[in-house]
């Protein structure tokens, strides 16, 4: 009988042994697969969203059209991208987010191709705007992917990675945008990227899945270990009364947003003015003010990285601290900038770099942690909430910084950037011992008493 019911127990454990290696070996090729299909998808959006701001200058010489006209261009951009940043936010978490950013993808693609035929300006303003709509699905159902696919407690990082793809779809349009207009005229610039993008979408359906219940897996925190039951309510899409009760009504999503709208104002004043600047204050030259940028971008990717992995590894999942402290550090720096003379080109390159690193840490952290407040089940609320008061301090960084610059120089755009950071450390500083809610039920449950 020993050896009959060690036999049993011997095939039992074998089979259980074979069945959770499969699992954890699906687990494994199911999240690498979303990951950089997200990636890629994502990246290339920007193939035909950045393509605009290299043909201004085509566009321009062959129309004869001012920056004013074609700045109303970019305004209606954001305008429309912002309200739909929110709009969409909603319909994605109510969406199946595989089919939902492709066909965003997909319809971006076309307006691309059709701005390739313009000749008016009221044309391209309309056909932009309309791009715009399309380009605000591409964010908000990959923020749903990666939480699905991935824990809260390794959320920072691999949100950071999705997000690289906003510095990868932009160096790419760049490189293959300055390529196409030098050869074969700005139209190409529209045209070309837009039939990768179409082909980028098909890539998407066959690659995604919007879920792990999809392909048959248990929910990734039960997978990671995190809780041990997920409850129901985790598992279905959220309602337009929930919207209102747990994100409108959840005041850490609203420190996230005003927090956000802070980062931008630095991160995005920089992005717009920063060869301005270098030539007018610190005697940079074009070219070379263009070649910093290019390592502000790269020390932007790392610095999102770096803040992510920092937040799951030494804070388990608390984004509050990091943010925190990355916002004082980018104070200090900008400070530093301001205030070192022309003539130490070194010194402005370190700091520039810096000023990348530093800002797009909170920046990353930011959707994360509004992930993490708002629920994976209202991922698309949350961030379009918070990307919405983003866009705002990106236009303080653009209109205001140039009024503060005409009436008080760069002196006072400095002090601007330093108020703005310190300001969203405080805001980050509220959510210090916050982090995500399913998280807190599982140590709930563990520790009773």
């Amino acid at each position: 009988m020993a050896t009959v019911s060690k036999a049993i127990s011997r095939n039992i454990q074998g089979t259980f042994g074979k069945v959770f290696s499969a699992e954890k070996g699906s687990y494994t090729y199911w999240r690498m697969r979303t990951l950089y299909a997200a990636i890629i998808g994502y990246a290339a959006f920007y193939l035909v969203r950045q393509n605009f701001s290299m043909c201004i200058p085509g566009i321009m010489e062959e129309f004869s059209y001012t920056k004013v006209d074609l700045g109303w261009i970019a305004t209606i951009f954001s305008i429309v991208y912002g309200i739909g940043k929110f709009v969409n936010g909603y319909l994605s978490d109510r969406s199946d987010a595989r089919y939902f950013m492709a066909t965003g993808l997909f319809l971006s693609a076309l307006v691309s191709f059709f701005m390739g035929f313009g000749s008016g300006l009221f044309f391209f303003a309309v056909l932009w705007g309309l791009n715009a709509c399309f380009q605000s699905m591409g964010w908000p159902p990959c923020g749903r992917l990666i939480t699905h696919w991935f824990s809260p407690t390794e959320l920072g990082s691999k949100w950071a990675f999705a997000a690289s793809a906003h510095q990868l779809g932009a160096m790419a349009i760049f490189a293959i945008g300055g390529f196409l207009i030098e050869h074969y005229g700005w139209r190409s610039a529209f045209i070309v990227p837009a039939f990768f993008s179409i082909g980028i979408s098909l890539f998407l359906i066959n690659r995604l899945r919007d879920t792990p219940r999809e392909v048959g897996l248990p929910p990734v925190e039960e997978y990671k270990g995190d809780v041990t039951h997920v409850a129901k309510i985790y598992q279905e899409r959220i309602t337009i009364k929930e919207v209102f009760t747990v994100v409108l009504a959840n005041k850490l999503v609203w420190f996230m947003a005003l927090a956000n709208m802070c980062v931008y104002i630095p991160r995005a004043g920089f992005f717009f003015w920063a060869p301005t600047f270098l030539k007018e204050f610190k005697g940079v030259t074009l070219i070379a003010a263009g070649m910093l940028l290019v390592g502000f971008e790269i020390a932007a990717l790392i610095g999102g990285v770096a803040a992510g992995w920092i937040s799951d590894k030494f804070f388990r999942g608390r984004r509050g601290p990091v943010g925190t402290f990355f916002l004082i550090a980018l104070a200090i720096n900008l400070f530093i900038f301001w205030k070192i003379p022309p003539g130490y080109p070194f010194f402005d390159a370190l700091c520039l770099i810096l000023v990348g690193f530093l800002s797009n840490g909170p920046q990353v952290l930011n959707g994360v942690a509004t992930a993490d407040f708002a629920s994976k089940r209202a991922v698309g609320v949350g961030t379009g909430i918070t990307g919405t008061f983003g866009y705002a301090g990106s236009a303080i960084a653009g209109v205001g910084l140039g009024y503060i610059v005409e009436q008080y120089g760069w002196e006072g755009g400095f002090m601007l950037f330093i108020m703005a950071a310190l300001l969203g450390a405080f805001f980050f500083a509220l959510t210090w011992n916050n982090r995500a809610k399913i998280l807190d039920e599982q140590e709930a449950i563990d520790t009773p008493y």
